[in-house]
Formats: structure tokens, C-alpha cells, sequence
């Protein structure tokens, strides 16, 4: 028998299959499921197309997976929808063989093999989730509009807020400018406007990916873009304060810590902030390199959740 995993974020929709040993025996990768960007019927193909591509590859069929979960981008986050979520793979997969959650859940599973402690996600959007004891706890991903802090949208934003300023005059210029003009041929400033709000729609995962040329202008000595950087470190941290103190850690009790996603790719620029302001959280935190990647991770919890669930 094999266990399915689902990784869906904002830019893309990861597939994994493994055998009882963890072992992995397929992947596959498609766009994103994010039913707000694509809807819920494009969210199903997504879904679907990707089991079936991810099956073929494996050369068996969907009868042979033992159980599955999906880890779905804004699961939860509307009560009105949550069955309807909760279907998505029901025409393909047997209700009994697969359960649904917030992708937040892949994170956690991947950081410590489905055990006690908190991870944090900062891809497209950000939010924390912790488990103590059978407790769990999520802070942040509110979404991009008024919240998800620290994710690669955010830092997106901020760098075109930045060079904005760059370009007013209110700021001085700095390898970003350049960077971004140079990236998608801007002739003309203010076309940069035209680029986001006309052209990508402002498509959540296309502006997310102007992260990467705030983390290229970092690397370039840009004294913004390495503010920006540090600040969603900061950011990310606040966000697993938040779970411990909803976990109610006692006083001196080890909080292990883990990270995912692709605002990470920023390497020391995020992770030293990140790590500072945790230790001035508090000094019990203990951060570790995750176990696995969040695809890995959610397969590694359908395994777990067949074997509570038989």
C-alpha cells in the first residue's frame, strides 16, 4: 500500500507518494489549487490531474493508495466553504481514504515527523502551527490583503514599495532599482504600475515572486532590501510566539522550531532576524532545519492518520 501527500500553496501544488518505510516513490508538481485565485472547480482539476499524473509516474493505480491527505492552501479560513473543500477529491478518492486540512498542517508533519513542536511557513503567504500534547495552535495567514506577514507577497510588496520610493526620490537608489527595472524591462517607472495592477492582475503569486529580486538586491549590498528581509524575520517570529503562548508552554520548556517555504530561500538574510527575535522571546526556543519538505511531510501524516484510523 502507499500514502499520498498533497502540498497546496499559492504558487504551486506538490504530489508525493510513499510506501510504509517513508520511502519515496513518485512525485509530481502542478500549479496552484488556491481555489480563491482558480476556483473551486480548477482547484478539483488541479487535484485530480496531479493524483493521476503522480500515480502513472509510480505505475500503479488510485485504488492502491491506502490513504491520502491534503494539505490545502486557506482550508478553514471560510466556514461556508469548508465541505466544499473537504470534497475536493471525493471524485477520485474515497471519502475514507483521505482527510483535508490547512496547509499549514504539511509544514508542521514535515519539521518534526508529525510530533510536538512549531513551524512556521513563509511561501506565497505565512502562517505558524504548533502541536503540544494533542493541542494545536495556528497564528497569522489572514491573508495577503491584511495580513501574511514576512511571506515572499509581503516582501514583494515591500520591495515595490520601495522602489517607488526609490524612483520618487524619497529614498536613495539602490541595486533594487535596477534590479526590478532590469528583471522586467521597465523603460519607464511608472510602468511598473501597468506590469502589477493590469498585466499579472495582481495575481497573488506572480507579485510574490518579486521576492526573489528583493533577496537578489540584498545579496547586492541594497541597505532596503536587507531591511525588508530582516523585518519578516522579525515578523515570522512574533507569529511562533504566538502559538506558544496559545500552547501555554510552562516556564523553562523546550519549544522546538522549525521553518518551510520559499521566502526561506533568503537564506541567513531572514533566518538570523528570525532566530535573534525568537531568543529575545524567549531562550527556550530551539531551532531546527526541517526533517523533511512539506509534501514529504503530509504523505508521512496520511501514513499516520491510516494507522489511527484503522
Amino acid at each position: 500500500m502507499v500514502y499520498l501527500g498533497v502540498d497546496g500553496g499559492g504558487t504551486k501544488t506538490a504530489f508525493a507518494l510513499i510506501d510504509k518505510t517513508g520511502r519515496v516513490l513518485a512525485t509530481h508538481e502542478a500549479g496552484t489549487c488556491y481555489h480563491i485565485e482558480v476556483g473551486i472547480e480548477g482547484a478539483k482539476q488541479i487535484l485530480e490531474t496531479g493524483v493521476r499524473a503522480l500515480v502513472t509516474k509510480a505505475n500503479i493505480s488510485i485504488d492502491d493508495i491506502a490513504y491520502g491527505f491534503f494539505g490545502l492552501p486557506a482550508y478553514g479560513e471560510d466556514s461556508s466553504l469548508i465541505k466544499e473543500m473537504a470534497d475536493l477529491p471525493a471524485s477520485f478518492l474515497a471519502k475514507e481514504k483521505y482527510r483535508c486540512d490547512n496547509d499549514m498542517v504539511n509544514g508542521w508533519a514535515a519539521a518534526f515527523n508529525a510530533n510536538d513542536g512549531i513551524n512556521i511557513v513563509a511561501g506565497t503567504g505565512s502562517i505558524a502551527f504548533g502541536v503540544r500534547q494533542a493541542k494545536n495552535a495556528r497564528c497569522g495567514g489572514w491573508g495577503e490583503l491584511f495580513s501574511d506577514e514576512g511571506s515572499a507577497y509581503w516582501i514583494a510588496c515591500k520591495g515595490l514599495m520601495a522602489f517607488t520610493r526609490m524612483s520618487d526620490g524619497r529614498s536613495a537608489k539602490g541595486p533594487l532599482y535596477d534590479i526590478i527595472k532590469t528583471a522586467y524591462n521597465i523603460q519607464f517607472d511608472l510602468d511598473i504600475t501597468a506590469l502589477v495592477l493590469s498585466e499579472w492582475a495582481g495575481e497573488r503569486s506572480k507579485i510574490a515572486q518579486v521576492s526573489a529580486l528583493v533577496y537578489q538586491a540584498a545579496s547586492a549590498g541594497d541597505k532596503q532590501a536587507i531591511c525588508i528581509l530582516a523585518s519578516a524575520g522579525k515578523e515570522l517570529a512574533e507569529m511562533v510566539d504566538g502559538v506558544r503562548r496559545k500552547l501555554a508552554y510552562e516556564s523553562g520548556e523546550v519549544v522546538n522550531v522549525s521553518y518551510s517555504g520559499g521566502a526561506f530561500n533568503a537564506k541567513a538574510f531572514i533566518l538570523d532576524a528570525f532566530a535573534a527575535a525568537l531568543n529575545e522571546y524567549s531562550a527556550c526556543y530551539r531551532l531546527h532545519t526541517p526533517l523533511n519538505t512539506p509534501v514529504v511531510g503530509a504523505a508521512l501524516y496520511a501514513l499516520k492518520l491510516s494507522s489511527n484510523h484503522t
